[in-house]
């Protein structure tokens, strides 16, 4: 990536902390049994990784899963179509799974494995997202956890990348060219 970019945070490592706190109490709250969360990678590892030990302080002792989806194939426009590249491997029957992805925006990734989860007899779906575009929604999903809303800017950091950079920035900021 060009040396001449320079990113301006939007929203902090304490103040991401805080909120993944705040979001774990509010599922423990809901007592979920026998809980799995499945991360949609790539993006969201830092915020499932982080959310999941705050859990962990919650109370909760949550199994860990992970799924890879696509609707990009080879192009840099979605395709409307969603794809799985990596699938779970635990059975869902009568448990409560917990969807953890880093951006709603159109929402087809995230309804998409919903549908799936609940298909596979999960007892209750639920979501939570680090940031949601509201204004992006091509589906009518609607997360039941929100870490924050977020302006439609193009996002890096905290898991999320630009070409494959960035995703190690311990906060959110948006990408801007440098005058050199």
């Amino acid at each position: 990536m060009n040396q001449s970019v320079r990113i301006r945070p939007l929203f902090g490592e304490t103040e991401i902390a805080a909120r993944n706190e705040e979001i774990a109490r509010d599922i423990a709250a809901i007592q979920p049994r026998h809980l799995l969360v499945v991360a949609v990678l790539k993006g969201s590892f830092m915020f499932a990784a982080d959310l999941i030990r705050a859990l962990h302080r919650a109370g909760l002792a949550p199994q860990v899963e992970f799924i890879q989806l696509s609707s990009y194939k080879d192009g840099l426009v979605s395709s409307g179509t969603v794809t799985i590249v990596k699938d779970i491997d635990s059975d869902v029957v009568g448990r409560d799974v917990l969807l953890l992805d880093d951006i709603l925006e159109s929402g087809r990734t995230l309804a998409f494995a919903k549908d799936l989860l609940v298909a596979r007899g999960a007892r209750r779906v639920l979501s939570a997202v680090l940031l949601e575009k509201p204004n992006k929604r091509a589906t009518a999903i609607h997360p039941d956890f929100v870490g924050f809303t977020c302006p439609d800017l193009f996002v890096v950091g905290y898991g999320m990348d630009a070409a494959h950079s960035f995703r190690q920035l311990p906060y959110i900021g948006v990408i801007e060219k440098s005058e050199t």
